[in-house]
């Protein structure tokens, strides 16, 4: 800090002795002639930061030089502290990863670069701790609570949105990316750090929720720090903190009377690795930490930590923030059905929120579901225990049964540029024969949920339904329709509702899809060695009716392209055709590593690939 103080703890003072102890201390570990060789040992509970040496004698003084200092999960005594060698590997050492998008019953996965090795991170990762503005309000008191993990990453949640600070990424959701970059075109946390700490601490355009938790990432594992990014599905936004979220539609899917709550398709944050010396043993081990701008915490734009162990037994007073991650994860919906005439009608709809929450797997791409650290088995003794503790009524209350049920199903091949089916199933299980009308839509969708064009609409007033038996009601959906007003994230609504006569029964059923680029290939050419230069050949084929203009491949990977984005366009690709590249880099560093490739276009935009690649050893 500028003002190191012993009481600070930002500040050390120590003799040159035999053998070094397990707080500050150094010892001389060699003495040739003019060279002394020291040790130097710092305490498990040190501040984090940059640190100058100096050595003093009675009448002189010398500048021995300067080192930064990290959390150490390596290390027993220290707030981070991991055992598993494993899960060191690819919490803290792995620079790459995996992000899931997608639908949950289509989980798509993002390659990412998280870059926290490469040149100059550490640098802006530290520039962050000092932009942050507790250490403009008080420098000291700030840079003494560097050694507390739950500070630390509270302040990197603040820090890494720029809505009360000079955060790293600008949030967008609306579409309109002028003036910066989509949030779907970043492929790795490098380029952002660089660009954020090259523009004086101005924000960089622009992140959403997967962003802003692969760059706070990026951050804490640069810092020591074992951290990993998760992913909910149906993940709600809870503002008035009720548990409860309420949609208000029309009979044509589209939202009315805006409720500020709403569900977002997904949602990502990341668990940080820490003990909870502010609260009981208990609550040791992964912490929830957000970064997406949603609510404010002690008048601040950040989440967390928030103990992952708390939030699955509904201990809502522990700090910090469980209240709102609970929610993200329990959170009932209700929907409210505005009909023509003004009348506004309550709909069974089966809630579904806090759906296959999921991380890359240890030492392979595999996904893994994490669900069961938040979440009880539904339906469990421990789920309405955990209702009844958090004061969650609405879960506990009985949800009505009617004679009937409705469900989305889909067909295979959902393929951008494609026509396709889907279907309303409606089950009738009774003895008697029911007579309804039937809903279903299509509505082009954001991943946080904004609705957008319509894709396609049925409206069947006279359906019947047999005793006991099930009717499917197909639905084309047409590349002509959506093809044009399909967002970024590549989803459609699929929404039926249905209306039984006689009973009065209003059944809704919602499904998202995720509608399928065409896959990256990538071919290495030649033998992957460090130090080496390697080529890599990348094709993409065009399913569309229509050509491809301003394509634009753009690579990079840790290790391997130098902490830099390889671009390069290339010309019109026609209907059928391929959209090819060959880029050259030389790999830096041994082992295995991820190129990660982006494909952007007119039509085509924000295609992920990758390819794993073991890079052999320079030779020595």
């Amino acid at each position: 800090g500028p003002c190191p103080v012993e009481t600070s703890g930002t500040r050390a003072k120590f003799t040159l002795s035999n053998s070094v102890t397990e707080d500050w201390s150094a010892a001389i570990i060699c003495n040739n002639g003019n060279v002394l060789s020291l040790s130097v040992q710092s305490p498990a509970n040190a501040r984090i930061g940059r640190y100058f040496l100096t050595m003093e004698s009675q009448d002189s003084s010398i500048d021995l030089g300067e080192f930064i200092l990290l959390f150490n999960p390596w290390c027993p005594g220290d707030s981070v502290f991991m055992t598993d060698e494993r899960k060191l590997k690819e919490y803290v050492l792995t620079q790459d990863g995996i992000i899931y998008q997608g639908t949950v019953e289509y989980i798509t996965s993002t390659p990412w670069n998280f870059g926290q090795f490469e040149g100059g991170i550490l640098d802006v990762c530290l520039l962050l701790l000092d932009t942050n503005p507790k250490f403009f309000k008080n420098s000291d008191k700030d840079c003494s609570r560097r050694n507390d993990p739950v500070y630390i990453t509270r302040v990197v949640s603040a820090m890494v949105n720029c809505n009360d600070d000079k955060g790293v990424l600008y949030g967008k959701w609306d579409g309109e990316y002028d003036g910066g970059i989509s949030p779907l075109h970043w492929t790795g946390s490098v380029q952002i750090l660089r660009n954020w700490m090259t523009a004086g601490c101005l924000p960089v355009r622009y992140g959403q929720c997967w962003v802003f938790a692969a760059v706070a990432c990026t951050v804490l594992r640069c810092l020591g720090i074992p951290t990993r990014v998760i992913t909910n599905y149906y993940s709600a936004h809870d503002t008035n903190s009720n548990l409860i979220i309420e949609r208000y539609i029309d009979e044509k899917g589209m939202s009315v009377n805006k409720s500020k709550d709403s569900i977002w398709n997904f949602h990502c944050w990341v668990e940080s690795w820490m003990t909870r010396s502010d609260l009981k043993p208990d609550y040791d081990g992964w912490q929830v930490v957000d970064p997406t701008p949603q609510e404010k915490s002690e008048g601040v734009y950040c989440c967390g930590p928030a103990p992952v162990k708390a939030i699955k037994e509904g201990e809502v007073a522990l700090k910090y923030d469980v209240p709102f991650v609970f929610a993200e994860v329990n959170a009932d919906v209700v929907f409210w059905i505005k009909h023509p005439n003004g009348k506004q009608e309550k709909a069974v709809y089966p809630s579904q929120v806090g759906k296959s929450i999921s991380t890359k797997s240890i030492g392979s791409d595999t996904r893994e579901d994490v669900t069961h650290h938040y979440k009880f088995r539904d339906g469990s003794p421990e789920e309405r225990e955990v209702f009844l503790k958090a004061d969650h009524q609405h879960k506990l209350t009985q949800k009505p049964q009617t004679d009937l049920d409705l469900t989305i199903k889909v067909s295979d091949g959902m393929n951008n540029g494609c026509d396709f089916d889907v279907f309303a199933v409606i089950t009738n299980r009774t003895s008697v024969e029911h007579f309804c009308r039937l809903m279903f839509c299509a509505r082009t969708v954001s991943y946080n949920g904004v609705i957008g064009n319509e894709c396609g609409m049925k409206d069947l007033l006279n359906v019947t339904i047999p005793a006991n038996q099930e009717k499917r009601i197909p639905l084309r959906v047409l590349y002509s329709k959506y093809g044009d007003s399909l967002t970024q994230d590549n989803l459609i609504k699929l929404m039926a509702l249905l209306f039984e006569y006689q009973t009065k029964d209003l059944l809704l059923a919602v499904r998202d899809i995720y509608i399928d680029n065409p896959k990256i290939k990538i071919k290495i050419l030649g033998e992957p060695a460090q130090n080496r230069k390697l080529a890599a050949e990348i094709t993409l084929h065009n399913p569309l009716s229509v050509p491809l203009t301003d394509c634009l491949f753009t690579v990079e990977g840790a290790g391997l392209t130098d902490g830099q984005q390889i671009q390069q366009a290339v010309g019109p690709v026609d209907p059928g055709q391929e959209a090819k590249a060959k880029v050259y880099f030389t790999p830096r560093q041994s082992g295995l590593r991820k190129l990660v490739v982006d494909f952007d276009s007119n039509k085509l935009r924000n295609v992920k690939g990758y390819r794993n690649v073991i890079i052999s050893p320079a030779p020595k």
